[in-house]
């Protein structure tokens, strides 16, 4: 929503700051001039004894001179209450007796709806805060005594029961003129099939309401008294006030608390929340009975940079942890991440507390870990890595851990972090810089010095491979190549049409005529030909100037069908070995950038055996390519230093 010009002049003019921040301060008497608007107090943001944080009342700031805070009423809302920009807006509007600009009437209309649900909903919790006190309530009010809640604990969350009766809340806010749609709307009750009167959806429960970030009541969550029932908790169904996947359980309160450096954890359960907070862990939340969505990580993110996640130690508490992790891989971003906090021996905070108190639960916050090792773990336990190939396994899942980052800059310290772990793991020596000798040559086995290779000479720079065509010129000439063949033969497309099909393409142009070619190629030769010339002749034209294609025996007047069927299926082999030894060579780079490891070098080795062999394929008859070993060994090393060419320093 947009705000008019003047607008927050005219708040900020009518807001009086001290009042704003009287509410959060204790102003010293003896430094402050109230009569001047000139007022003097410790610092709400940092821990101190004396007053440095000043406040200007006529000019409408702050600054401290500690801490070097400083703003106005709205950024200290925001700062001190952890509140969005609007919503800050609006709280110093209210109170300025302010109205917000006029929204359209559809927006307007929905907020009036909005409103008379809510309005609904706190009638709701007002009735079962008093249930709870009833003789109706007894069973409850013993339940929540061994779970040591005092009266001052139930009053603080609102703590209520829904006696176990069809209609009891129907008929209580029926009575105070609560129209049964709206009652409905709200969650409160269903309609039955039948078409009769609205029931109640909380029976024989206890009831904790659930607030937004503004304090208003969105939803119920609720606790089956009895063990037997079909669902141990019930949520509120899904209505305009309440969205489960968007709402925290005591996300206003943590907000304020972590506003004020209190650390935000995420437990599990309500009673998890209640604990941690009566035990003076503020910045408490618990996503409402299921695994975290993307919209409450967001969220909160937005309360705190760093959530610590206090999860249950058991198999199901660690299971939802790693989902956790892997919902937030693609969404790290610097300064926003998290860390997991594993409580011992299958317990929740609630237990954990309860049995060794506070101080118990600060030592396993103090030990949380960051989320890579959590991820690390999950890769290694239960592994057994006794051998080359079993350690590339795991380096493969790590890579495609790390490859769902997105931060480039969290991405690389991951990458960072995983190596450290690994070398920790295999007690490996860490790799020493490339020498920086070996690009001004090298001696090979038998002592002999091979100098380094000459600079690509101006000629080569500016042929048709390294210049016109670029990097990926040589797969444009072989891809032309192929295209040629097939507008030529086009029968031969139906015998490798699955090879044309999953043939990916450098130029639009070549695309579009594989496509013709791939439509058409069950009609008669002379018809495909015919299409050819009158929907891609420019393409084919440009194909069949080039030097290399013009020449080639497969497309001459002549050329043999049996010939052109050779030199298609060699073209196609070439072009798939190529690009496999370039994405192999690419993948084995990320390694040795990293998370380098034994395979690096067998693999360079397998992607440049397939291209040679494509490349030479009688060579295919000698299983070990004893006979051009040397030239097999040259160039896997050329890869290797190129690689090492291109790796920062270390």
């Amino acid at each position: 929503m947009s705000l008019p010009n003047g607008f927050l002049e005219e708040l900020r003019a009518r807001v009086s700051i001290s009042k704003v921040v009287g509410r959060k301060v204790t102003w010293d008497q003896r430094k402050s001039n109230l009569a001047k608007g000139d007022l003097w107090a410790p610092c709400p943001f940092h821990q101190e004894k004396t007053a440095s944080f000043h406040v200007d009342d006529r000019k409408g700031y702050y600054y401290c001179f500690g801490c070097h805070a400083k703003g106005d009423a709205l950024s200290f809302l925001r700062e001190t209450e952890n509140m969005g920009f609007m919503e800050a807006v609006e709280v110093l509007a209210r109170e300025a007796g302010i109205a917000m600009p006029a929204r359209d009437p559809q927006a307007a209309a929905a907020a009036d709806r909005q409103s008379e649900l809510a309005a609904v909903m706190e009638e709701a919790v007002r009735h079962y805060r008093l249930q709870l006190k009833t003789a109706a309530g007894a069973a409850a009010r013993d339940y929540l005594a061994r779970r040591r809640l005092g009266q001052a604990t139930l009053d603080r969350f609102e703590i209520g029961f829904a006696p176990d009766q069809r209609q009891g809340l129907f008929h209580a806010l029926r009575g105070k003129g609560n129209a049964a749609d709206l009652i409905v709307e709200a969650g409160l009750c269903a309609r039955p099939e039948d078409g009769g009167e609205p029931y109640d959806r909380f029976r024989g429960r206890i009831i904790y309401p659930i607030r937004n970030l503004r304090g208003r009541c969105t939803g119920l969550g609720g606790r089956a008294m009895d063990p037997e029932a079909r669902a141990k908790y019930l949520n509120s169904p899904e209505t305009p006030l309440f969205d489960k996947g968007r709402s925290l359980y005591n996300a206003g309160p943590a907000r304020e608390a972590c506003g004020k450096g209190a650390p935000l954890i995420v437990a599990e359960g309500y009673m998890d929340v209640i604990a941690l907070v009566e035990a003076g862990f503020a910045g408490a939340v618990a996503p409402l009975g299921t695994a975290v969505t993307e919209d409450q990580l967001r969220m909160l993110w937005r309360i705190h940079p760093e959530p610590i996640v206090a999860l249950d130690g058991d198999r199901a508490g660690i299971a939802a942890a790693l989902r956790l992790a892997d919902l937030a891989l693609p969404l790290l971003e610097a300064g926003q991440g998290l860390r997991f906090a594993i409580l011992p021996g299958g317990q929740d905070p609630d237990d954990l507390i309860r049995a060794e108190g506070a101080g118990a639960m600060a030592r396993v916050l103090e030990a949380a870990q960051p989320m890579v090792r959590l991820i690390w773990q999950r890769e290694v336990e239960g592994r057994v890595l006794d051998s080359p190939e079993r350690k590339a396994t795991l380096d493969k899942s790590l890579r495609a851990m790390i490859a769902r980052i997105t931060d480039p800059s969290i991405k690389a310290h991951y990458a960072a972090e995983i190596k450290e772990l690994r070398y920790e793991l295999f007690g490996a020596q860490r790799p020493r810089a490339a020498s920086r000798t070996l690009r001004k040559g090298s001696r090979d086995a038998n002592g002999k010095w091979t100098p380094p290779p000459e600079p690509p000479r101006a000629s080569t720079l500016s042929s048709m491979l390294a210049g016109a065509l670029g990097p990926d010129g040589a797969e444009r000439l072989r891809e032309a190549m192929i295209l040629a063949i097939c507008a030529h033969h086009p029968a031969l497309v139906v015998s490798f049409e699955t090879q044309l099909e999953r043939l990916a393409l450098h130029d639009p142009a070549h695309d579009a005529l594989r496509h013709l070619l791939l439509r058409h190629c069950h009609e008669p030769p002379e018809t495909v030909r015919s299409l050819l010339a009158t929907q891609a002749g420019g393409t084919l034209e440009r194909l069949l100037a080039l030097p290399h294609v013009r020449i080639a025996p497969p497309v001459r007047p002549d050329a043999d069908p049996d010939l052109a069927r050779m030199c298609l299926a060699e073209e196609l082999a070439k072009l798939a070995a190529a690009r496999a030894a370039r994405a192999e060579i690419a993948d084995a780079a990320e390694d040795l950038a990293g998370l380098a490891n034994e395979g690096v070098t067998w693999r360079l080795g397998q992607a440049a055996r397939a291209r040679h062999l494509a490349e030479h394929p009688k060579l295919e008859e000698a299983a070990d390519m004893g006979e051009d070993r040397p030239a097999m060994s040259a160039y896997l090393q050329s890869l290797l230093d190129a690689q090492r060419s291109r790796k920062p320093e270390s």
